[in-house]
């Protein structure tokens, strides 16, 4: 007959002790296992992000993991700056965006993607801004490639957290990111604008360079990728202006 008595009250209290313990303790290894992975994965998934704004979809068609990380390496350079466009002595790497988008303004570290030419690395192909915002249900973020102009968009790739399957999760969408292909960040007084999904879809907006077709049902998402654009592109005003001078 057991000594214990498995209906008690401190045996179950005991049992669940020593479960809750063993049971934190493989979680905490196999999250230390697997951190490597974790980390190396969303390093390639920004860099995959930054590379396809800049060279567009097709470009990146049928190029492998190991690709990307090595094209990554042989055409990206990084610059750091605050809002007042100033570089910044920082580790990039250690960026997160999400955490500077919940401090103010000043205080941010804000990255700059700077895409070369892959055969001659003195012509700049682009220049990538992170983008972080709010959609309908919760965070969205993305990249604003544009080229070395300084004016015109080279591409766009957005992503988000919980948008609507098949509404506002369409700006995840290859066919709605390259609405964006061509537009420009500068309206006719030479200013710094974004350019901003319309209400509706079907449009033609081809001779109107601050206007994108938008998404049907998806208003209010295609209103927080507007007010993301917007913040993110006065963030890097200073930036832009001080390289066009």
């Amino acid at each position: 007959m057991s000594k214990f008595n498995k209906n008690s009250n401190g045996y179950i209290l005991t049992y669940a002790i020593i479960m809750t313990v063993v049971f934190g303790i493989l979680l905490a290894f196999v999250s230390l296992v697997l951190k490597p992975n974790q980390d190396f994965n969303r390093l390639l998934e920004k860099r995959d992000f930054i590379l396809r704004a800049a060279l567009g979809e097709k470009a990146l068609e049928g190029i492998e993991k190991q690709e990307i990380s090595e094209l990554y390496e042989k055409t990206v350079k990084v610059e750091v700056v605050n809002s007042k466009g100033e570089k910044m002595d920082v580790d990039e790497s250690k960026i997160s965006i999400f955490k500077e988008y919940k401090k103010p303004v000043a205080e941010r570290e804000l990255p700059v993607y700077i895409v070369y030419n892959k055969t001659d690395n003195s012509k700049i192909e682009s220049y990538v801004f992170p983008l972080y915002g709010n959609g309908l249900w919760d965070n969205i973020w993305g990249y604003l490639a544009v080229a070395g102009d300084l004016e015109t968009v080279k591409g766009v790739v957005f992503d988000h957290k919980g948008e609507t399957p098949g509404l506002g999760a369409r700006i995840t969408e290859p066919a709605v990111q390259a609405r964006f292909v061509g537009k420009k960040i500068v309206n006719a007084s030479g200013q710094i604008e974004a350019p901003h999904f319309q209400k509706g879809e079907g449009n033609n907006y081809d001779n109107q360079p601050l206007k994108v077709d938008g998404m049907s049902g998806a208003t209010i998402t295609g209103k927080g990728v507007n007010s993301m654009l917007d913040s993110y592109l006065e963030l890097y005003k200073p930036f832009i202006e001080a390289k066009k001078r």
